[in-house]
């Protein structure tokens, strides 16, 4: 017997005539290990000389697979250490899907947001949350409204979409009790890791209720960002729109 058919989930990639080349084979295929949860966030992969003999591959081409794995933010390399899953609950990463940072100082020295938890409930999506998150309209979610305070002023309204079954269980309760970051509750306790998300930004002018939330004017402007934030295989979990005061913080984004 061919020795390569000792490796059944490796021989049905990697035998399959395909364009894509061998190491973006190989990044698919540790990228399925990472969404079935073989290896959870923050733990250590298999070792690069461990993954080329599972997939029976040169060492340079699982190399060049977990560049582009840890250049999208999905596992961390650590001199010395190993290759890690990449966690919401690392200092580096919890500040990176939120880019409204003070105008003096940074995050670091600004300090965690006070978090308020005003609403959470389930409900049925309305058509333009089922299309976010790629469900039908009607399908169960769970809707949660949040603000975010600094130095005791009230700085980001969110209004949040999860949809139902992955998120059973969530509670207003279980939110206020976590102290991390939610992306990290998220991975830790359903099992869901957000990995990449895409963003809308507009200016716009809060309604009545937005701006008690916020203690500003109905003619203040504020920033307003509408995010889609997925997980592995580009599958949306979340639809979260907020509104950001931008009296004492900026948006900053690195490009490049």
């Amino acid at each position: 017997m061919d020795p390569m058919t000792t490796s059944p989930t490796a021989t049905a990639e990697l035998s399959t005539p395909s364009f894509s080349p061998l190491y973006q084979q190989i990044k698919s295929l540790i990228l399925q290990s990472l969404h079935a949860g073989e290896w959870k966030p923050g733990e250590p992969i298999p070792s690069e000389i461990e993954l080329a003999a599972r997939f029976r591959v040169s060492q340079g081409t699982v190399r060049k697979a977990i560049d582009e794995l840890a250049a999208e933010n999905l596992v961390v390399r650590r001199q010395g250490k190993g290759t890690f899953v990449a966690t919401h609950a690392e200092q580096h990463v919890q500040y990176r899907f939120l880019k409204l940072v003070p105008d003096s100082g940074d995050v670091d020295t600004e300090g965690p947001a006070e978090r308020e938890i005003v609403d959470c409930r389930r409900q049925r999506a309305a058509a333009d949350v089922a299309r976010a998150l790629s469900l039908r309209t009607g399908d169960p979610v769970l809707q949660v409204r949040r603000v975010l305070a600094y130095r005791g002023t009230p700085t980001i309204l969110e209004d949040l979409w999860l949809p139902g079954a992955p998120f059973k269980g969530l509670t207003a309760e279980r939110l206020t009790a976590w102290h991390g970051p939610m992306y990290s509750l998220f991975e830790t306790e359903f099992g869901v890791r957000m990995v990449r998300a895409e963003e809308k930004i507009r200016a716009v002018l809060p309604d009545a209720a937005q701006a008690a939330l916020l203690a500003v004017t109905t003619a203040t402007p504020l920033l307003s960002v509408e995010r889609v934030a997925h997980t592995y295989h580009d599958t949306p979990m979340e639809l979260r729109r907020g509104l950001y005061r931008t009296d004492t913080h900026h948006y900053r984004n690195e490009l490049g």
